[in-house]
């Protein structure tokens, strides 16, 4: 993994120089497109802030049955850390901020994140994405917080597989889970399940019947290779493999249209309150129209899931960067995203974090 340290003095020189061909147009609004719009006209209002790499699970493709080495406590971002960068990045033109970890539910001033983030002007969305274990005793305080999209990680209701695949029990906490936020009108739950070969394929019918009596977006994800997870080709299970089961069983079961910024295609039984989805990144990649960008727990920026490059916001903020620095530097590192990223083959064998530490 690299871990780039961009020199502030030649950041202050490229902010210095775009913000003089600013001021004549219209400073404010080509500003913010400019800071978080790649060399490829990619423009990013999306933001993806990992709170913890702390989790109580253990997840077959998320984390080696070792474990990871977490960073010291020091390293983690602090909540004042969250929010200062949360505000610049809203700032400069982003509108939906999702939380992610390891598990944002282990985080004890969660509550606090989300009731501060919802106050920055200008941010439309907050969301998060758990494995939903303890969303029973949390779901309604983040609710009243302002949590306003929930995504819950689940990738079989079987209870041996569950235990088999999280290395934990608690798959009834879940399904509650799931029954109460469905409850407190989430519209849709968005359930987020890995689709592994020869693991759990073969559940793939079940999570759609799901759709059937209950308002979720159950969204099927192709397996993807990072550091310690085992990734095999002959273990993924591709997007037209799972349509190829679905439609054997639902011959109607068809496609719904897109936002232009959906990393999941959406299709639907008809007549069925749900709806199902596919996060193709590996055989499908939707590189071309991606608007995310990524904060780790320890506060580095990464701007592509699959690359190796960070740039730490962290330290910039603890040796007292200025503003203007922290946007170039910000903007220095989003112009250097590439145009794709380099197939599942090359991906498999490339350093990258574990998926725990990077937050998905």
């Amino acid at each position: 993994m690299k871990l780039i340290k961009s020199s502030l003095i030649i950041t202050r020189k490229l902010h210095a120089g775009i913000s003089t061909t600013l001021q004549k147009t219209q400073p404010d609004i080509v500003a913010k497109n400019q800071t978080l719009t790649d060399t490829f006209g990619r423009h990013h209002d999306y933001l993806r802030i990992s709170l913890t790499e702390r989790c109580n699970l253990r997840c077959q493709y998320c984390m080696p049955a070792e474990g990871v080495k977490l960073s010291e406590k020091s390293k983690i971002l602090t909540t004042d850390e969250i929010i200062q960068i949360a505000d610049l990045f809203v700032n400069e033109g982003v509108k939906k901020i999702r939380l992610t970890g390891g598990e944002p539910t282990t985080r004890k001033d969660l509550t606090d994140i989300i009731t501060q983030l919802k106050q920055l002007n200008g941010l439309e969305c907050v969301a998060m994405t758990t494995n939903g274990l303890v969303l029973t005793r949390q779901l309604v305080a983040l609710q009243k917080a302002g949590l306003d999209i929930l995504n819950i990680s689940l990738d079989t209701i079987n209870k041996s597989r569950y235990e088999k695949i999280t290395r934990r029990k608690g798959l009834e906490r879940v399904l509650m889970g799931i029954d109460l936020a469905l409850q407190l009108d989430y519209n849709p739950v968005k359930i987020n399940c890995v689709v592994i070969k020869n693991f759990n394929e073969d559940e793939i019918l079940d999570f759609v019947e799901m759709t059937k009596e209950k308002n979720v977006d159950v969204r099927f994800i192709e397996y993807m290779p990072f550091s310690g997870n085992k990734w095999e080709v002959d273990k993924m299970v591709s997007y037209k493999e799972m349509l190829d089961i679905i439609h054997k069983k639902w011959p109607e079961f068809s496609p719904l249209p897109n936002g232009k910024n959906d990393t999941s295609k959406a299709w639907k039984v008809p007549g069925y309150k749900g709806q199902v989805g596919f996060i193709t990144s590996m055989s499908e990649h939707f590189c071309g129209s991606c608007n995310r960008l990524r904060i780790t727990a320890d506060g580095n920026l990464k701007v592509c899931l699959f690359g190796n490059t960070e740039v730490s916001l962290r330290d910039a903020i603890r040796s007292k960067c200025s503003q203007d620095d922290l946007v170039a530097l910000v903007q220095a590192a989003v112009k250097r995203k590439k145009k794709q990223h380099a197939g599942m083959l090359n991906l498999s064998q490339m350093e990258n974090r574990p998926m725990i530490l990077i937050g998905g």
